[in-house]
């Protein structure tokens, strides 16, 4: 059995609930197997992370590219920070990709948001040799949403995945840290779901949801899950 951490840097109960259960629906793992903090206040903390396989970093509706941070954004960003320093397997989604570049020495910006929906990942070299893409199509869909992007990698980071709408959709950041800006913890009906709790933050207009939900739903999100697995085996290695 093993033994994984799941960090949500959101505040509501029903989407923390709801991103909780995405994240075990992708990743396979039990309930017993992935424990759950949520820093959804300044006095929520991570706390001790000595012992877990591996941990996984959920989205967030906060951007690094905010023109100015209260004091729950810059605690949020203090207490991930010590997640890309730890030795400990770690794979930052959606949000997670952005801030790993913004405090590792990278650059964000707004280049190349991506409207809530679908979109085309494509393997560099080192995505088809890494342990957590090796094997996947070097062509997939994903499920995406986000309003900023990663114009440069951290020095330390290796772009592991590209696409045609967004150049930077996976980081190997360090030895033991990777960061994805596409949903690798969503299916179409987590996606739908998810939507419901982000209207009018601007991710997508109210009159696109449901045409948004049906082309999702056609779409097959098996290889971007696969990374979920991919990681969880790489750690239990």
């Amino acid at each position: 059995m093993g033994s994984f951490l799941l960090v949500s840097a959101r505040q509501g109960d029903q989407v923390l609930a709801n991103e909780y259960q995405d994240f075990l629906s992708t990743t396979g793992l039990r309930e017993e197997e992935l424990t759950h903090r949520v820093l959804d206040s300044v006095d929520a903390s991570i706390g001790e992370i000595e012992g877990f396989d591996g941990i996984f970093s959920g989205g967030s509706s906060l951007n690094v590219t905010n023109e100015n941070y209260d004091e729950w954004q810059h605690h949020v960003h203090a207490e991930l920070k010590k997640l890309i320093d730890s030795p400990i397997p770690t794979l930052f989604v959606c949000f997670g990709n952005t801030l790993v570049a913004e405090l590792d020495g990278g650059v964000v910006g707004n280049t190349h948001p991506e409207e809530a929906g679908t979109t085309v990942v494509e393997l560099t070299p080192a995505g088809s040799e890494d342990p957590l893409t090796r094997g996947l199509p070097p062509r997939f869909e994903a499920l995406t949403g986000h309003k900023e992007n990663v114009v440069k990698v951290n020095p330390r980071g290796v772009v592991l995945a590209t696409g045609p709408t967004c150049p930077v959709q996976m980081v190997r950041a360090t030895d033991s840290t990777w960061a994805v800006q596409f949903h690798t913890d969503l299916t179409a009906e987590g996606l739908a779901t998810r939507m419901g709790f982000y209207r009018g933050h601007g991710y997508f207009s109210d009159e696109d949801y449901e045409d948004i939900v049906s082309r999702a739903r056609a779409i097959d999100t098996s290889s971007a899950n696969q990374i979920m697995r991919n990681f969880v085996n790489y750690c239990l290695r």
